[in-house]
C-alpha cells in the first residue's frame, strides 16, 4: 500500500507539471485553412483574419465577421451580414494549444437557445504560408 502511495504521488506530481504550448499570438492574424464535414463529405476552407475581421471562405463564397479579442487566446466572432436569425449569435472561440503550424480551438454560441444543450466543438487550423 505504502509503495502504490508513493507511486500515485509521483504521478501526480509529473501530470500537474505539464503544460500545453498556447502562443496564440503566433495565430492573431494570417491565413488559415481547416477541414470541415458536409453531409459526410469532408472539405477544406480557408480564412484570412486580420486584429479586426475574418473573412472565411467556403466553395467560393466569402463569408466575414468581425472580431473582438478578449485576451490573446479568445475572441468572440460576429457575422457582419448574416442571413438568418440563427447566424446572428456571436460566436465563443478559444484557441487551446499550439503548434508551430497548428492551433487546436473549440468553440461554441455565446447565447444558449432555449431547451437546447450549449454545444462545444473542436478542430484544427492550420497556418498557411
Amino acid at each position: 500500500m505504502k509503495h502504490y502511495s508513493v507511486l500515485l504521488i509521483f504521478t501526480f506530481l509529473l501530470v500537474s507539471c505539464y503544460q500545453v504550448e498556447r502562443n496564440c499570438a503566433d495565430y492573431k492574424t494570417g491565413k488559415f485553412s481547416f477541414n470541415y464535414s458536409v453531409d459526410g463529405i469532408e472539405k477544406t476552407g480557408t480564412f484570412v483574419r486580420t486584429e479586426s475581421y475574418n473573412i472565411d471562405y467556403y466553395e467560393n463564397i466569402a463569408d466575414s465577421a468581425s472580431i473582438r479579442w478578449i485576451n490573446d487566446c479568445e475572441f468572440i466572432l460576429k457575422k457582419l451580414h448574416p442571413k438568418n436569425q440563427s447566424e446572428e449569435a456571436p460566436i465563443h472561440m478559444k484557441i487551446l494549444s499550439t503548434t508551430d503550424s497548428s492551433y487546436t480551438f473549440e468553440y461554441k454560441l455565446t447565447i444558449k437557445k432555449p431547451n437546447r444543450p450549449l454545444r462545444v466543438e473542436k478542430g484544427i487550423a492550420y497556418k498557411v504560408k
